[in-house]
C-alpha cells in the first residue's frame, strides 16, 4: 500500500531534468546553462527538510545552475555526472544510515529505472516515460518541473502526520 510506503520514507532522491525542471536546457551564446527550477517544489523541499527528511541530487548531468539551486535549497547531497544510478544508492545509505527501504526517488527517464528498482518507494512524474511510469509505485499528477516534487513532498509529510505542524509553523512564522 502506497500510504505505508510515504509513512516509512526517511530520504528522497530525486532526478534534475524532467523531474525538478520540465526537462529543457537552455543555453547561453557563450555556452552557459541555463535551468527553469518551479519555486513550489523549492518550498516542498524545504518543509521535507525541516521535517528531518535527508534531500539528494542523483542526476547524469552536471552545471553550476543545479549548484547553485542546491545550495539554495540547502541540498548537500548532491551526486552529479552519474551514469549508474542505482551505485549512488549505496553511497547515500551509507552516508545516510538510512535504507534503501526508507527512501524515495522521483525520475521521468530510462536511466532512472536503475535506482527505482531498489528504492523503498519509486515515484514517476506524470509526464515520465512509459517504462518509468509503469516501474513506479506511485505517479504524480503533475509533470516535471510544474510541481511534481511538491506533490511528493506533501504526500510523505501527509502520510507521516507532519503537515499539519509544518504548515501552522510556517503560519506562525
Amino acid at each position: 500500500m502506497i500510504a505505508e510506503r510515504l509513512k516509512r520514507i526517511q530520504m528522497v532522491l530525486m532526478d534534475v531534468d524532467g523531474v525538478l525542471t520540465a526537462g529543457e536546457i537552455i543555453y547561453g551564446d557563450s555556452g552557459e546553462q541555463y535551468k527553469i527550477f518551479d519555486v513550489k517544489d523549492g518550498l516542498g523541499i524545504r518543509l521535507l527538510k525541516e521535517a528531518g527528511c535527508r534531500v539528494g541530487i542523483v542526476t547524469g548531468r552536471s552545471g553550476e545552475a543545479l549548484r547553485h539551486r542546491c545550495r539554495n535549497l540547502g541540498i548537500e547531497m548532491l551526486f552529479d555526472g552519474v551514469r549508474n544510478k542505482s551505485q549512488v544508492l549505496v553511497q547515500a545509505t551509507a552516508q545516510t544510515g538510512i535504507a534503501p527501504e526508507a527512501t524515495a526517488f522521483i525520475g521521468d527517464d530510462l536511466p532512472d529505472l536503475a535506482i527505482m528498482k531498489h528504492v523503498g518507494l519509486a515515484v514517476a512524474v506524470a509526464d515520465a516515460h512509459d517504462m518509468v511510469r509503469s516501474a513506479a509505485h506511485l505517479t504524480t499528477k503533475a509533470p516535471g518541473g510544474r510541481g511534481a516534487v511538491r506533490e511528493l513532498c506533501e504526500a510523505i509529510l501527509k502520510a507521516q502526520g507532519r503537515w499539519d505542524h509544518l504548515i501552522q509553523t510556517l503560519f506562525n512564522g
